[in-house]
């Protein structure tokens, strides 16, 4: 049992090594000791069947853990009915692609709440879901919602508990950058913070589902509506620090997968805090 580390998707130090395809980032990912990959579709899906298929062969072949993004342009809250409801279409394609992949979990952004209620808001949301559900096979990959980073997004921790709880097909996608982020850089100082995190969801769903989150890690630049910019591990200014959260995961015995999106160096970064966590295990 061991929690697993990973970019999402190719660094700058992966183009450095003058590797192109994402066809070479699972050999890469486990030869500079990683353990876990992302794929990003955050723009669209341009692979082909074949090609995913490849990349999750040579990822079960280097034993990586995949996960796949999907498109931004997903909007499970959306006002415009016939837009919202291509997101179904949109996540029943990042389905198919992440079982071509071997992924066991999606991505999914939780929502808008710039022009309506946040309860409208929601209420929008829970349909698309139900629908969802209703329309594809989701060939038992777990439909990750995540926590938003800007404060008219929807995805508050307690937003996306809310939405989990429709059914067990869906699960949080903590991102601890993003909500340190709407939270204007005041939620994540110590271990305590995050280990709240992970009693929160405990608490919601139980040991198996807390211990085995999929996370989102990165320090993230705010402004008073959230989220900015994602930064590297070396910024000093806006945070949040990774050692209190590697800390909580190994003194807990917790087996999360993080996937660590900084700006450019995700895999640099991923690497310092799985370098952390073994540290920890000496």
């Amino acid at each position: 049992m061991k929690a697993y580390f990973g970019p999402g998707g190719n660094s700058d130090a992966f183009r450095a090594a003058g590797l192109k395809s994402t066809l070479d980032a699972p050999a890469w990912v486990k030869s500079i000791g990683l353990d876990a990959y992302e794929y990003e579709a955050g723009n669209g899906l341009a692979a082909s069947s074949a090609m995913l298929a490849e990349v999750g062969r040579e990822a079960k072949a280097h034993g990586i853990k995949m996960s796949f993004h999907t498109p931004y342009f997903i909007s499970l809250s959306g006002v415009v009915e016939e837009k919202r409801l291509n997101s179904i279409r949109y996540i029943r394609e990042s389905l198919e692609a992440a079982r071509l992949l071997g992924a066991g979990t999606i991505v999914v952004h939780s929502g808008s709440a710039a022009k309506i209620s946040r309860d409208d808001a929601m209420r929008l949301a829970a349909d698309t879901l139900v629908r969802t559900l209703s329309e594809v096979d989701t060939y038992g990959i777990k439909i990750g919602l995540e926590t938003m980073g800007k404060v008219n997004q929807l995805g508050t921790l307690d937003e996306v508990l809310e939405l989990c709880r429709i059914d067990s097909a869906f699960v949080p996608v903590v991102d601890f950058g993003h909500l340190n982020a709407r939270d204007l850089g005041g939620v994540f100082k110590t271990a305590d913070d995050y280990l709240r995190v992970f009693d929160k969801i405990d608490r919601a769903f139980g040991a198996e589902v807390a211990s085995n989150l999929h996370c989102h890690f990165s320090k993230i630049e705010w402004t008073g509506s959230g989220e900015k910019k994602h930064l590297t591990f070396g910024d000093e200014i806006y945070g949040p620090d990774f050692e209190p959260l590697v800390e909580v995961i190994y003194k807990n015995n917790l087996t999360p997968t993080i996937i660590c999106e900084s700006a450019g160096t995700q895999s640099d970064d991923a690497l310092a805090m799985k370098k952390y966590y073994l540290e920890l295990q000496k």
